[in-house]
C-alpha cells in the first residue's frame, strides 16, 4: 500500500509538471503574436501611382482633390489618369512608366475640331502636335469621371516641342480632347485624404 501511494504521488507530480510546461509554452506563443492594436496602420505615404479618392494634390499654389481614377490597359501596358478638381476647375493628371516615369498635367478643351480619322498632325493655339502612340485600352474606373464612360477607350496621343502633349480619347460616341505638358513628379505635393469625394456630381 505504501509503495502504491508513492507511485501515485510521483505520477501526480509528473502530470502537474507537464501541465505547467504546456501552459508556459502557450504563453510564449501568445506573447509573440501581435496584438490587434499593434497591427501596422495603412500607409499614409502617397506617390503618383498610389493616389486615392479624396487625396489632395498641391500644384502651383492650388489644392486639387482626387475625385476619380482611370486605369488604362492596352494589352498589358497600363497607365493612370486622375480627375482632379478645385472648385469649378477640372484637371487630369496622367501617369505612366515605360523607360521612365512620365507625369502629365492636362486640361479639357472644346475648341479644337477633329473630324474623320485622327490626322498625322494637329495645330492648337499656334502649336503643331505630331501624332505618336495610339490604340484601344480596357478601363478600370473609380469615383467621378465626368463624360468618360465606357468599358474601353480608343486613344491617340500627340506631342510637340517643350514637352507639350495633346490627347484624343474616344469614349463610345464622345470625343474628349485634352492638352497640357509634362511636369516633374517632385513639383507635386501629395497629401492623403479620408477616402471620400469632396465635390458633388
Amino acid at each position: 500500500m505504501g509503495l502504491t501511494l508513492v507511485w501515485v504521488a510521483v505520477l501526480a507530480l509528473v502530470v502537474v509538471g507537464v501541465i505547467l510546461v504546456v501552459q508556459q509554452q502557450a504563453g510564449k506563443n501568445l506573447a509573440g503574436r501581435p496584438k490587434p492594436d499593434s497591427l501596422p496602420a495603412p500607409s499614409l505615404h502617397r506617390t503618383v501611382f498610389t493616389l486615392q479618392i479624396g487625396d489632395i494634390v498641391q500644384y502651383q499654389g492650388s489644392d486639387w482633390v482626387v475625385e476619380g481614377k482611370l486605369t488604362f490597359d492596352d494589352h498589358g501596358f497600363t497607365w493612370l489618369e486622375y480627375m482632379l478638381q478645385d472648385g469649378d476647375r477640372i484637371r487630369w493628371l496622367g501617369v505612366e512608366e515605360d523607360d521612365r516615369v512620365e507625369v502629365c498635367w492636362m486640361e479639357d478643351i472644346d475648341d479644337l475640331e477633329v473630324t474623320g480619322s485622327p490626322p498625322a498632325a494637329l495645330t492648337y493655339n499656334g502649336i503643331t502636335y505630331r501624332k505618336g502612340e495610339s490604340g484601344t485600352a480596357k478601363m478600370t474606373r473609380m469615383g467621378t469621371l465626368g463624360t468618360r464612360q465606357g468599358q474601353t477607350c480608343r486613344y491617340v496621343d500627340y506631342e510637340a516641342e517643350g514637352d507639350r502633349k495633346l490627347s484624343l480619347e474616344y469614349w463610345n460616341d464622345n470625343l474628349e480632347v485634352t492638352v497640357g505638358y509634362l511636369i516633374r513628379p517632385s513639383s507635386l505635393m501629395l497629401l492623403p485624404g479620408d477616402g471620400r469625394r469632396v465635390y458633388d456630381d
